[in-house]
């Protein structure tokens, strides 16, 4: 099956694509795209890996499901369209770098600037029916993204990964904490970031200056 992803993603995860599940999964996705309506939008799927390549990648952030609502989802976890009201999480995250790095908050919720230094901004499921979170989730694309995460954690040495809230910190057992950073707090969601340890976690700058001590410019966040 021909897939419209990035070279060198296409070529380290060409025995994925070619398992019966993806096919399967394939076949499922193309049928909710045709009868309902979708995010991200078709060509936007797979995003975060055409607008970082797999020797570019310096941070993994994990999000879980694309937002659903119109306009959002754009193939980045977290990160919205230009023009878009910024999600609550979206602000939570804009608040944590002011308090950590001193950046104000952005006039755009779209961090494809992000991806284009290196920072891959994966959702473990890659798809989602309009107003109806986690409808796409459990039908292949986990298997997929853990995948991902498992070529990363074995290719490549020093990268970042951050985990936010218990989903993306059930990933902490595809790395090998040795070799690369992991970092884990609460999600930034407000229902759990008021509860404590979101703000103050530190992330971006911790981050930042792994990346600079194993040689790797740090992200502009």
């Amino acid at each position: 099956m021909d897939v419209k992803i990035e070279q060198s993603w296409k070529e380290l995860l060409h025995d994925e694509f070619n398992k019966q599940y993806f096919a399967d999964l394939t076949s499922f996705v193309r049928s909710e795209y045709s009868r309902y309506t979708c995010y991200p939008p078709g060509n936007l799927i797979f995003n975060a890996f055409n607008l970082c390549p797999f020797d570019k990648v310096k941070v993994v952030i994990i999000g879980q499901d694309p937002y659903h609502e119109p306009g959002q989802a754009h193939g980045l976890s977290f990160s919205v369209c230009d023009g878009v009201q910024f999600p609550p999480s979206l602000i939570n995250i804009f608040k944590e770098i002011e308090a950590d790095l001193g950046s104000p908050m952005p006039q755009s919720g779209n961090l494809t600037r992000w991806a284009e230094q290196g920072v891959l901004l994966l959702n473990a499921t890659l798809t989602v029916r309009a107003r109806q979170a986690a409808s796409h989730q459990r039908k292949g694309w986990e298997q997929f993204t853990d995948a991902v995460i498992s070529t990363l954690n074995a290719q490549r040495n020093n990268l970042v990964f951050i985990l936010w809230g218990g989903y993306a910190r059930s990933k902490a057992q595809l790395i090998d904490s040795s070799r690369h950073l992991i970092l884990q707090s609460v999600h930034p969601s407000p229902l759990s970031a008021n509860r404590g340890g979101w703000f103050g976690n530190h992330h971006f700058s911790r981050a930042n200056a792994y990346l600079a001590e194993h040689g790797a410019t740090p992200i502009n966040w």
